[in-house]
């Protein structure tokens, strides 16, 4: 696990990178660059500077406009100190590594189907941004009560900052479907060619998008026994913090069993409940934690300022200690006291990675041996993703159940989405003629 990469500073020389400072004085550096140019060449017949400022005005508000504002605003806070500055993730970069491979496959496979190139380039912007939000969307509407915080613009703020995660696969795919049938729709191109263009690059993108969740530490499997391919994560990871605030990682276990609930980090994640074995040799029963006592409450609990390096990211989970109530007296573990790994998990996110590739070739082969009706091959796509996830949400334990029932909502959606692709296949060999592949039209 490697959740940051490295962290752009917040300062240069003691002037801020982002908002007001170098950022943003570069950028009207180039501006005036750029009038200069622009001047120069309308003395020779070129456009005016109020023609250019028309055209590309606006591109450079919004550059100076996230230079000024959004940049500050998602910069991690230290715990003394100015800010840390922004994080760079793995999760992020194996994204847009992910991004870039399907867009590359996307070109390699447009022509064939009689789409321009520039379409592809034009498209990729459209997912990316589709995809992006809905993947976000999805992700604060299953976890809304992780955003809610005192006021509207602490919410907002909250529910942008994509630097700390928080993206499912399944909003993207509904969110990067929407905006290529919009964007179809506007350059009279078929959805449905298109679809099967580009359904074996989202696999792809998900080879990549699955490592950089085994980066970020998210997906994680359920508990399995030591053996090669069990996985430990550290302090920090989602699963440690899970596997503490469950006790488990603690030597704790308690009838009903402890589950983490869906809330705030901070707050108690069980009340009330007898403890019926104590690990030898656990963080539990050096404590002098026994049998029959009363788990009140247990919770993830930062260290004492006066021990935290001020530099250090408030987001640096690896120094949360916890608390656990037993008996209504207060036993706290410092993160120095605690295990320096969670407990065995199964490789969810190496399996899921896995299946990306072999789901891309796959298809790849199918689309190259096989005469398809236009959205057929898309089709198959959905369906064998719905049905590997499916499959996978039983490996991982990351999700609670939906609805009353042991389903998750990525295997409710995953029963969705195989009932509609079907439906689609029905559709199209029913009511749809195959057409004739065209020729690329020039850019």
């Amino acid at each position: 696990m490697q959740r940051t990469l490295f962290f752009i500073p917040h300062s240069l020389f003691g002037i801020p990178l982002f908002g007001f400072g170098w950022m943003l004085g570069l950028l009207a550096a180039a501006f005036v660059v750029w009038m200069l140019v622009v001047w120069r060449n309308a003395r020779r017949g070129g456009p005016t500077m109020g023609e250019e400022l028309r055209q590309n005005g606006a591109l450079w508000g919004i550059a100076a406009a996230v230079i000024a504002v959004v940049l500050p605003a998602v910069e991690i806070d230290s715990y003394g100190g100015p800010p840390a500055g922004i994080a760079v993730r793995g999760y992020g970069v194996l994204l847009l590594l992910g991004v870039a491979s399907a867009v590359g496959l996307a070109l390699l496979r447009a022509r064939r189907a009689g789409i321009a190139a520039d379409d592809i380039f034009g498209l990729a912007l459209w997912l990316f941004i589709g995809g992006i939000g809905g993947a976000r969307l999805f992700y604060i509407v299953e976890y809304r009560e992780n955003f809610m915080e005192d006021g509207f613009a602490a919410t907002l703020r909250q529910m942008l900052d994509f630097t700390r995660g928080g993206l499912v696969v399944y909003g993207s795919i509904i969110g990067g479907t929407a905006a290529m049938v919009l964007y179809c729709l506007r350059r009279s191109i078929s959805p449905l060619r298109m679809g099967d263009v580009i359904i074996p690059c989202l696999f792809l993108g998900l080879f990549f998008g699955r490592i950089g969740c085994l980066m970020n530490g998210c997906c994680y499997g359920g508990r399995c026994e030591e053996g090669p391919l069990a996985l430990h994560f550290p302090p920090g990871s989602p699963v440690y913090s899970r596997q503490l605030t469950e006790g488990e990682l603690l030597g704790i276990t308690t009838d009903p069993p402890l589950r983490e609930e869906r809330g705030k980090e901070d707050e108690a994640a069980a009340t009330d409940r007898r403890i019926v074995a104590v690990t030898p040799g656990s963080p539990a029963e050096a404590r002098g934690i026994r049998v029959g006592s009363t788990l009140r409450s247990i919770r993830l609990a930062p260290p004492p300022l006066e021990q935290i390096d001020p530099a250090t990211p408030i987001d640096d989970s690896s120094q949360l200690g916890v608390v656990a109530v037993v008996d209504d007296q207060p036993i706290r573990w410092t993160a120095g006291e605690l295990p320096e790994r969670a407990l065995p998990v199964l490789p969810a996110q190496i399996i899921s990675s896995l299946t990306g590739l072999i789901g891309c070739i796959l298809l790849l082969g199918i689309s190259h041996t096989t005469t398809l009706r236009d959205g057929v091959l898309m089709a198959i796509g959905f369906i064998g993703y719905a049905i590997v996830r499916f499959v996978l949400e039983i490996v991982r334990s990351d999700e609670p159940g939906q609805f009353g029932t042991a389903l998750t909502i990525s295997q409710w959606v995953s029963l969705l989405v195989m009932a509609l692709s079907t439906l689609l296949i029905f559709y199209i060999y029913k009511s749809r003629p195959n057409r004739p592949l065209a020729p690329a039209t020039k850019p």
